[in-house]
């Protein structure tokens, strides 16, 4: 698998890594990351909604039920972040959805194996979707608002919580749009110092 789909958990929010499976959203070409039921699963396991462990039964419902909430969550962050706020419609839709609230977890105890978390009962769309909504619910509601950020990527419009020193952080990712950053500044500083000389200095 190529780096540009891998999934992603590096927002700081369940909510927000959701958005992430969406890359280069301001491109020609985004890439789609939950291309499938079978990284929906991968999705939901490596974002913590469920435990590492819990078997899951998806179809085609749930994942277009999580484009739809992906859809949702992208007007409802990328109106907070440019301050004309979220339609009532889709806070309403939002909160119904959240309604469902976070998955019940036990402690379970294998021989040999000692503890393992799982859910309380098997957990159906409604469930998921609500663990993730209620994540967003949260996120608005708490000071953690104030630290959102968007990529500063051309391309990029992913957003993550702001927890570096000094509020610093200007990407998604190093190793994503902070690279394909210091790339072009150094290509476009090697350009302007134009050909090297004979001697293998700058002329």
């Amino acid at each position: 698998m190529s780096a540009s789909t891998d999934l992603r958990f590096d927002t700081g929010r369940i909510c927000l890594d959701l958005l992430a499976t969406v890359g280069g959203n301001l491109s020609s070409s985004p890439v789609e990351r939950l291309d499938g039921v079978a990284r929906l699963d991968a999705w939901l396991h490596g974002a913590g909604v469920v435990p590492v462990d819990e078997p899951l039964d998806l179809d085609a419902e749930a994942l277009d039920g999580f484009l739809a909430l992906r859809a949702r969550l992208h007007r409802i962050v990328h109106a907070e972040l440019d301050g004309t706020g979220p339609t009532d419609d889709d806070l309403a839709a939002l909160n119904r959805t959240a309604a469902a609230g976070p998955l019940a977890l036990r402690l379970d105890r294998t021989p040999g194996a000692g503890l393992h978390c799982r859910t309380v009962t098997p957990p159906d769309l409604a469930d998921l979707l609500g663990a993730v909504a209620q994540d967003a619910v949260r996120l608005f509601g708490s000071p953690d608002r104030a630290l959102l950020r968007e990529c500063e990527g051309p391309t990029c419009d992913l957003v993550y919580v702001d927890a570096s020193r000094g509020r610093r952080r200007r990407w998604c990712s190093a190793s994503a749009c902070a690279n394909r950053h210091y790339v072009a500044a150094h290509r476009a500083r090697r350009s302007e110092a134009g050909p090297p000389s004979p001697s293998g200095e700058p002329a």
